[in-house]
């Protein structure tokens, strides 16, 4: 029997495998699209044999779905520490949703080329990983969402707000505006974006000036 060490070893080098994986299949899908990336080009590029991917993955769709899966968490998680980091601070529901504008920013910085499949992705409707990205999506979203809702019970936030659609609407603002900056005003700083999507946050959803 493989003792607890052992097996903690193996399973901190297949998750390096795994992201050397992730890594490489996003970078060619987002420079050749899906349909074109194959097998053995994600194996090369992330300097592994070709058996190690499928030893790791079915297939290129679940390597692909996983990939999805992996990604939309690790927004998720940044979104969650975001807010609850400002709770700790003892900051208010407006400044934890500014917050999470800031995190998803971070986020997408560091991986513009999976936002850009992630939000190509969320358009198409005849994928066999659908369901999966849907589940996903509402993960991150719920997490704007809770705190919405928790801003309306304590009275910061008016009552009238339709909670779903304006989570829906935040997270969408950061990714349109995050992928227009990378793509189109790549001479704007982090900050510089974080604070023109801030002001809308205090205008819009707080209601101030």
């Amino acid at each position: 029997m493989e003792s607890t060490s052992a097996k903690a070893g193996g399973s901190t080098r297949r998750e390096a495998t795994r992201q050397k994986l992730y890594e490489a299949a996003v970078t060619l899908i987002a420079e050749q699209g899906f349909s074109a990336t194959t097998v053995d080009e994600i194996a090369e590029r992330a300097g592994v044999a070709k058996g190690t991917v499928y030893y790791n993955f079915a297939s290129k769709s679940v390597l692909f779905e996983e990939l999805l899966r992996h990604g939309v968490g690790l927004l998720t998680a940044s979104l969650k520490e975001a807010a609850e980091g400002t709770a700790r601070a003892g900051g208010s529901k407006v400044d934890a949703l500014d917050a999470m504008i800031r995190a998803g920013l971070v986020f997408i910085d560091r991986y513009p080329a999976f936002t850009q499949l992630y939000v190509a992705e969320l358009w198409r409707t005849n994928r066999a990983w659908q369901s999966t990205l849907m589940v996903v999506r509402q993960e991150a979203v719920a997490v704007v969402e809770g705190v919405l809702r928790d801003g309306v019970a304590a009275g910061e936030f008016s009552d009238e707000i339709d909670i779903q659609l304006t989570a829906a609407a935040l997270v969408g603002m950061v990714l349109v505006a995050a992928l227009d900056w990378k793509s189109f005003q790549p001479e704007r700083s982090l900050d510089d974006v974080h604070a023109a999507l801030s002001r809308l946050l205090q205008g819009r959803v707080s209601g101030t000036v």
